[in-house]
């Protein structure tokens, strides 16, 4: 193993921390309707959990509602209650085979609740980046030991490995930021 091979592994592990944050945060509903807010909520088709995806249409019917079109009529009540009982604290509405979900106004306190949440789910990000820092030179410091690099190979490593690092944190803070800035539009 080379230094080239532990920077590339390692900017790699810190892209997933980093596409897992982003995904994290498309899950806190700010308002605004979006059709990937339903993606983790299963529901009951035949006995077995099924992605809402899997059974219905999610589409876009104006920036505050939310369209589901089951593929089964009799799905129209199996998913109306797959999504009251989520934990996003949506009141779906049926009207004949299509449900309408709208996305409730968000209050000040529950804005701030939100931000306190994404807070915390980049710090968790960032806490996953700096550990994947500390491997990565552990790595290094192996490989100076096992005599496969010289102790400046070790060093330009470290550096590098501290730029990818530094570059990631950057990544979460700005999208940290604009996430904030999304859940305090009103």
């Amino acid at each position: 193993m080379s230094t080239a091979d532990i920077k590339k592994a390692t900017e790699q592990k810190m892209q997933k921390s980093f596409e897992s944050l982003k995904t994290e945060f498309s899950k806190v509903r700010t308002g605004r309707a979006h059709t990937g807010l339903l993606d983790h909520i299963n529901v009951d088709y035949y006995g077995s959990p099924t992605p809402l995806s899997g059974v219905a249409n999610v589409t876009l019917i104006d920036s505050r509602t939310l369209g589901i079109q089951p593929w089964e009529k009799k799905m129209v009540q199996v998913v109306e209650k797959a999504i009251r009982e989520s934990d996003l604290g949506l009141n779906p509405a049926t009207m004949g085979d299509l449900i309408r979900v709208p996305m409730p106004a968000l209050t000040e306190e529950r804005r701030k609740d939100l931000i306190k949440v994404v807070r915390g789910e980049a710090e968790g990000a960032k806490v996953a980046i700096r550990n994947l820092r500390r491997d990565a030179n552990e790595q290094l410091k192996r490989l100076v030991k096992d005599k496969a690099i010289s102790e400046d190979d070790e060093r330009r490593g470290q550096d590098e490995i501290q730029k990818l690092t530094d570059r990631f944190v950057a990544d979460v803070d700005r999208t940290l930021g604009e996430k904030e800035k999304e859940i305090m539009t009103v």
